[in-house]
């Protein structure tokens, strides 16, 4: 049996195929599950265009996380397709560039409190709207990049990935007596369109490979994918509120 035959999964942020979310759809869809996208915005169309290279055709419902009426609908929406959810897969984030690239210190609270609620807040209300869906045994997965050390450049991007990182153990810890289990990936640095969009990105990508003992390829999310995958599947009953860092092990290396 494949991994995650017979469960549906909710899968946000797919944008283009080099994205982490792309390829935990690709890989869920190989392992037996039914997919179903989100899509915001103006990049719905992007999405749709997208979604056509998976294995398999997957419905796309349009979600924006920041707004109280896509979430108050979503698991309506979500009813003409599946009665049940086996997963979701919160890989979402937004910075405005005024509050990254160097800018910590002038950065004003309205760009801040957009980006802590799209990159942080979004965890927590994205999992109460698919909850009339998610069964016992459910498994939310959100990707995040390592929040305990003030990165190059990263500036407030990095502040709400910590308060993201936050709300995934509450969350663990008031899902869990429903029996759904929220967990993290932490990935080293991809070349993704979202990462590429950072000022100076290539700072924090830098010498990455050198500095992790297995080696690391930015231009390669199916690492980071695999391990989202396998926290959605059976295989981790009993862990929850945890960062699973799949960065090559450059997390445990000194300066």
């Amino acid at each position: 049996m494949a991994l995650l035959e017979g469960k549906t999964l909710l899968v946000t942020g797919v944008l283009t195929d080099r994205s982490i979310a792309f390829e935990v759809a690709r890989i869920a869809q190989r392992e037996g599950a039914q997919v179903i996208l989100t899509a915001f915005g103006k990049g719905a169309r992007l999405t749709a265009a997208t979604a056509r290279r998976l294995p398999d055709a997957a419905p796309i419902e349009p979600l924006d996380v920041t707004d109280q009426g896509d979430l108050d609908t979503l698991a309506e929406r979500l009813a003409a397709h599946t009665d049940r959810l086996d997963g979701v897969v919160h890989s979402i984030g937004f910075a405005s560039g005024r509050i990254m690239g160097g800018n910590f210190l002038g950065a004003d609270w309205e760009d801040v409190a957009t980006s802590l609620k799209t990159s942080a807040f979004s965890l927590k209300s994205l999992a109460v709207a698919a909850a009339p869906l998610l069964v016992r045994g459910g498994s939310v997965v959100g990707l995040t990049f390592d929040a305990r050390y003030a990165w190059p450049v990263y500036d407030w991007m990095g502040v709400s990935k910590a308060a993201f990182e936050a709300v995934a153990r509450y969350l663990a810890r008031d899902l869990g007596p429903s029996g759904v289990r929220v967990n993290l990936v932490s990935a080293g640095p991809l070349k993704t369109v979202a990462a590429t969009s950072i000022p100076g990105f290539d700072q924090m990508e830098g010498r990455w490979a050198d500095r992790a003992p297995l080696g690391w390829d930015s231009s390669d999310p199916a690492p980071a994918a695999r391990a989202v995958v396998a926290l959605l599947s059976d295989f981790f009953p009993a862990t929850t509120g945890e960062v699973v860092h799949v960065d090559g092990g450059a997390h445990v290396m000194g300066q």
